[in-house]
């Protein structure tokens, strides 16, 4: 199987889903099908053409997995797409919240030759605009752990380090409230019967957050306090 662009949302689709996971266990297909946006039965037609290539795991009434293969092919969509991102936001001036949308038409028709052009004149970068890492020429990526703010510690000094939520209008309002990746935050205090989260920038401006907008801006802990 040649890939393509529907190849390619599919093997995307089911990395990030394995990557969101600490298990090894296989994806849903339900969960697949919702994730790239079609029925139950147009998913498992197209997973059991995947497998027949090589590039999926499929075990009937059980879920998927990718292949070796596979998971190296989604790596270098996401790769593409992620260099797309950074270079659509530092050179061409676009803002981080309507990027999203571009890249995923641009990243099926680059070629690794722009790709690479487009790395050089970054500064080959470990992240995208949203703190999302950036995979490797060889498709491997480093595993890194995050906090969110609902499971970092309180009152102790942490970075913004990553946006998981790539929808437009929560991508504005975190720019509203100066809650970028590169922020430097404190979480004040959580009150769950509230479903809030308190927090300021840099001592200076205090700001309430929902605990499902909260969930979705991961941290890096220093050492010490990891």
């Amino acid at each position: 199987m040649l890939p393509s662009s529907t190849v390619e949302n599919y093997l995307k689709a089911l990395y990030q889903a394995e990557s969101a996971r600490d298990d090894q266990q296989l994806i849903p297909m339900g969960q697949l099908a919702s994730a790239v946006g079609v029925a139950p039965g147009t998913a498992t037609t197209m997973v059991k053409a995947l497998a027949e290539s090589g590039l999926v795991e499929y075990e009937p009434y059980a879920g998927v997995r990718l292949s070796s293969s596979g998971t190296k092919l989604a790596a270098l969509v996401l790769r593409r797409h992620r260099l797309i991102e950074q270079f659509l936001v530092e050179i061409m001036g676009m803002s981080w919240a309507e990027v999203h949308e571009d890249a995923e038409q641009l990243e099926h028709v680059v070629s690794d030759r722009l790709i690479d052009r487009m790395d050089a004149m970054l500064g080959h970068p470990s992240v995208d605009p949203h703190g999302d890492p950036i995979p490797t020429p060889d498709g491997s990526m480093e595993a890194r752990h995050y906090h969110s703010l609902l499971t970092c510690p309180l009152q102790t000094p942490v970075t913004i380090t990553r946006v998981t939520d790539q929808d437009a209008s929560f991508l504005r309002f975190l720019e509203a409230q100066a809650l970028k990746p590169g922020q430097s935050i404190k979480v004040e205090a959580r009150d769950a019967d509230a479903d809030s989260v308190q927090l300021n920038t840099d001592g200076e401006r205090r700001i309430t957050l929902g605990t499902k907008a909260a969930s979705k801006v991961l941290i890096e802990v220093p050492q010490e306090h990891a």
